[in-house]
């Protein structure tokens, strides 16, 4: 008997119709033979709702009381789905992030999975319930719920994956969202984007951490790093959507397989800091102190004095104007200025390790359409540019045309019985 973790995103159970469907895909997979666990989100845009509720009740909500509010979205939307279940004659239970074993810290907000305990779930699927667990949460210390920041249902799916060891029963994490699969582009923004078959789980994560919106990147940690098969499918009509597996050779026979394009940055840069030791140290500690993920970071010397540059989303920056001119008052001296209404595109594939002359191809088609490149950042296999907004979507479509990516889908490896199911590791504490 294969083992499944099926998550349902928030569009997808939007309305109880899309909920019955949904709960109609599960069933018919029991129905088959399969141990399914659900994870599911908050039903369509309910998040956001309770965020603007929060704001009107408090100009600064407490992080604890935001928390236990965000977190009763999904605490509908599980119940819910179980009733769905139930009344398709399939047993069910729901269950909070809690109850299903998962603990986590104590950072309200952007919490981190410490273990999970899957006992009770276990027992669940030995006795044929189907057990649905509201995604993007867990218990933190004193019985408080912390949730998982943005697309943590993605997070508690695939952990729930490696604490079931759905590897080992031949099965695998299916996410199901409103989306055929993986593509090479956002198709909103670039109409001949094609679907991949497969990608790897580095690609994924680098696409995922540059603005491509199908999977949430700690979600991918978690399924490279315990060995959790991702699938990605649309959960309204069948379709083989995309496997993220392991890498394997063929796939660097592709230089590029994706393009990704992250809207509304801003740019933060310090001038005039004195060239000593523990400056950086004294400016990222307090950035990390306030949970602001900075990206792109460029340092420049001047004689005696530094500059450092960096990009942030545009939310950080009221956060981040205050922590960066706390760090120039502590040296004694510097300069801030902000600059806003910035981009980035970027590029990723694997194939990158092995072929020659991908900067110069998306240097030079970015310069063709006369579109200016302010920062360059690199990893092994990912180029990212920082463009003026503007120019974003006519970057991605340009950068996308540059390495035919409307041609990849027919030439990417299709999934294999070793790559659909990749050899079991540690699972989590």
């Amino acid at each position: 008997m294969s083992r499944h973790i099926y998550k349902f995103g928030g569009s997808s159970v939007g309305d109880i119709r899309r909920m019955r469907r949904c709960a109609s895909r599960v069933a018919a997979a029991v129905q088959a033979g399969q141990q399914v666990a659900v994870v599911v989100s908050a039903m369509g845009d309910t998040t956001d709702e309770l965020i603007d509720l929060s704001i009107q009740a408090a100009t600064t909500p407490d992080r604890r009381e935001l928390d236990a509010l965000m977190a009763t979205g999904e605490m509908v939307s599980a119940p819910l789905f179980a009733m769905c279940l139930n009344e398709l004659g399939v047993r069910s239970c729901s269950c909070t992030g809690a109850q299903a074993g998962i603990e986590t810290d104590s950072r309200y907000g952007r919490a981190k999975i410490k273990a999970i305990d899957g006992t009770a779930l276990e027992g669940m699927l030995a006795d044929g319930i189907v057990p649905v667990v509201a995604g993007f949460q867990g218990g933190a210390e004193a019985g408080s719920v912390a949730t998982l920041g943005r697309g943590g249902s993605d997070t508690t799916a695939v952990a729930l994956g490696a604490a079931l060891r759905v590897a080992e029963h031949g099965g695998c994490c299916e996410i199901f969202t409103d989306v055929d699969g993986v593509f090479t582009a956002d198709p909103r923004v670039v109409p001949d984007a094609v679907r991949l078959p497969t990608i790897s789980y580095g690609e994924m994560l680098e696409l995922a951490s540059l603005g491509a919106g199908v999977m949430h990147a700690r979600a991918v940690v978690f399924g490279e790093r315990h060995g959790v098969p991702i699938h990605v499918r649309h959960s309204q009509h069948p379709g083989t959507g995309t496997m993220i597996v392991k890498e394997s050779p063929e796939m660097e026979d592709n230089v590029v397989v994706g393009c990704a394009l992250k809207t509304d940055l801003g740019r933060v840069t310090l001038r005039q800091l004195p060239a000593t030791t523990g400056v950086q140290a004294a400016l990222f500690d307090r950035l990390a102190s306030g949970a602001v993920v900075v990206d792109d970071i460029i340092q420049a010397e001047f004689g005696n004095a530094i500059s450092i540059a960096f990009t942030v989303e545009h939310g950080d920056l009221g956060a981040v104007k205050a922590l960066a001119a706390e760090t120039i008052a502590a040296w004694g001296q510097g300069e801030l200025s902000i600059d806003v209404g910035l981009a980035k595109v970027s590029v990723v594939g694997v194939g990158m390790r092995s072929h020659a002359g991908v900067a110069s191809r998306m240097f030079r088609a970015l310069a063709d359409v006369g579109v200016r490149i302010h920062n360059i950042t690199t990893s092994e296999i990912k180029i990212s540019c920082i463009i003026d907004r503007t120019e974003a979507e006519r970057a991605l479509r340009t950068v996308h045309d540059a390495f035919g990516l409307s041609e990849l889908g027919a030439t990417r490896p299709a999934p294999t019985a070793g790559t659909m199911v990749p050899s079991q590791r540690d699972t989590p504490a």
